[in-house]
């Protein structure tokens, strides 16, 4: 992806509601351990402890510094200590479906990883549902489309892009897109 190249795949699929598609390199069970397992997700994600089945919990602690070679900026340095937050995993079925509580809104919201393998690939469907505001479904899309960016390049042992400037990228193309 060039610095320039932002397409917003993420559609809104009902109301507050964002859906973001991905093929990435498979298979599925390696996928899911960049899901799941706390050392790989903190690779593109945030790491922390999840418990794979219904009413366990989930922890997140994001440390977006590590993502890439970006520095933070101003407007999200108070992000860089933040405590780890904790949701609750609603559904998992391995290694195709996982559903949690989504920490960073107190639970408010919820996420869906969906797998679906395609030849040696994966289409990983990224869900994110109960988003209370247009700003709030801008936000999670750009903050998705920057994430999985970082895991594509994981998962293809390549250099990680800028997480930030993909992310702000990503914001101003999903308010033109949110907006209509």
């Amino acid at each position: 992806m060039s610095g320039l190249d932002f397409k917003a795949s993420g559609v809104v699929t009902a109301p507050g509601t964002v859906r973001i598609e991905r093929v990435l390199p498979g298979p599925a069970e390696r996928l899911w351990e960049y899901l799941t397992d706390s050392e790989k997700r903190r690779l593109w994600l945030a790491a922390g402890e999840m418990e794979l089945f219904a009413g366990g919990g989930v922890e997140l602690l994001f440390r977006h510094r590590e993502l890439s070679h970006e520095p933070t900026p101003d407007r999200y340095k108070a992000m860089e200590t933040r405590p780890a937050m904790f949701g609750e995993v609603i559904e998992c079925d391995p290694p195709r479906l996982l559903t949690y509580s989504w920490p960073g809104d107190g639970g408010n919201s919820e996420v869906t990883f969906e797998l679906f393998p395609e030849g040696p690939n994966v289409r990983l469907v990224v869900t994110h549902r109960r988003l209370d505001s247009t700003e709030m479904m801008i936000s999670v899309a750009s903050g998705w489309e920057a994430h999985l960016g970082i895991l594509e390049d994981r998962l293809s042992d390549r250099e990680p892009r800028g997480f930030w400037s993909t992310h702000a990228g990503f914001e101003k193309e999903y308010a033109r897109k949110f907006a209509t």
